[in-house]
């Protein structure tokens, strides 16, 4: 059963009682607040997630109300992690956002039984791109593009990778577009299901695009990746695909791993394995339907 198969007031009870559990990619995901606020907010951007109220959850988070020690008269939230505190509170409004970086945080910190690259990651043909970049170079908005012009959605930030087989896992949930992005995401997607802006985060004005829900029911799909591609958004710059050599590419990935110095050995030998078995590039972009076109044309190739 989807979100959007129960009425807002049942999904509402459980988010503030024993909690809503939501199955994203390979994991469950079991949510509680009280905040009536976030939960209208989940109910349109959550709405084709299925619900797994009867499964085990791999995560426990929390969005809590506190009162501020300064100003007793100002709400703040506070993210909680199966009953611990990573970080301060936030202001109220930011409840959304705080949410989102809570459970990347703990899928960053907690999975280490898959690779974790710090990548977008789309599929198209059955196979898998990867879009591994450092925050501020644009893979985020890129992957946006590219999940509404006919490639599926595994992640706008972490490329699951099984170690020993090299195959990746979709873990489609919202991806968050910042500043400037916003309103060029807007202006050429009108159709893109977005939630409402949320000002003054420490990265900015955040607006979190909801995934597909194809590539939400899809997310039992896996696939290897083909193509490694390094995306970097510049104003103005003229389309620009250059191939890297293996080790160009391998100091590249490993560098944008969360868990790779944890994995070890495991991790060198699947980054290894991986970059030998796709086409490595550097990518410099500016126009949306020029990327699309560029990269469509890549994967026919195949």
């Amino acid at each position: 059963m989807m979100v959007n198969q129960i009425p807002f007031e049942e999904f509402h009870m459980l988010l503030s009682k024993q909690g809503l559990r939501v199955a994203v990619g390979p994991f469950n995901i079991c949510i509680h607040t009280t905040h009536k606020p976030l939960a209208t907010k989940l109910y349109m951007l959550y709405r084709h997630y299925r619900l797994a109220q009867d499964e085990i959850a791999e995560f426990h988070v929390r969005i809590v109300i506190e009162r501020s020690f300064s100003n007793p008269l100002t709400r703040k939230v506070r993210f909680l992690l199966d009953g611990q505190s990573p970080f301060e509170s936030f202001p109220l409004e930011q409840a959304l956002a705080v949410l989102e970086w809570g459970i990347n945080l703990a899928i960053a910190v907690r999975v280490n039984h898959l690779l974790l690259l710090h990548s977008a990651v789309v599929e198209k043909n059955g196979h898998v791109i990867l879009l591994p970049a450092w925050p501020g170079s644009g893979k985020t908005t890129l992957c946006t593009v590219l999940t509404h012009r006919g490639f599926r959605l595994f992640s706008d930030e972490f490329g699951l990778m099984e170690p020993h087989q090299g195959i990746f896992y979709p873990i489609p949930r919202l991806m968050p577009l910042k500043n400037e992005s916003i309103e060029a995401i807007r202006n050429y997607l009108p159709e893109v299901v977005m939630g409402q802006l949320i000002p003054n985060t420490q990265k900015g004005t955040v607006a979190h695009v909801c995934p597909s829900k194809e590539s939400i029911q899809l997310s039992k799909q896996v696939a290897k990746a083909k193509w490694i591609i390094f995306p970097k958004w510049i104003a103005n710059a003229p389309l620009k695909i250059e191939a890297l050599s293996d080790a160009q590419a391998f100091m590249l990935l490993a560098s944008n791993a969360f868990n790779y110095e944890v994995l070890g050995a495991t991790a060198f030998q699947a980054v290894t394995h991986l970059i030998s078995s796709c086409n490595s590039y550097k990518l410099v972009y500016s126009d949306f339907d020029e990327v699309i076109a560029a990269l469509k044309r890549l994967v026919d190739e195949v």
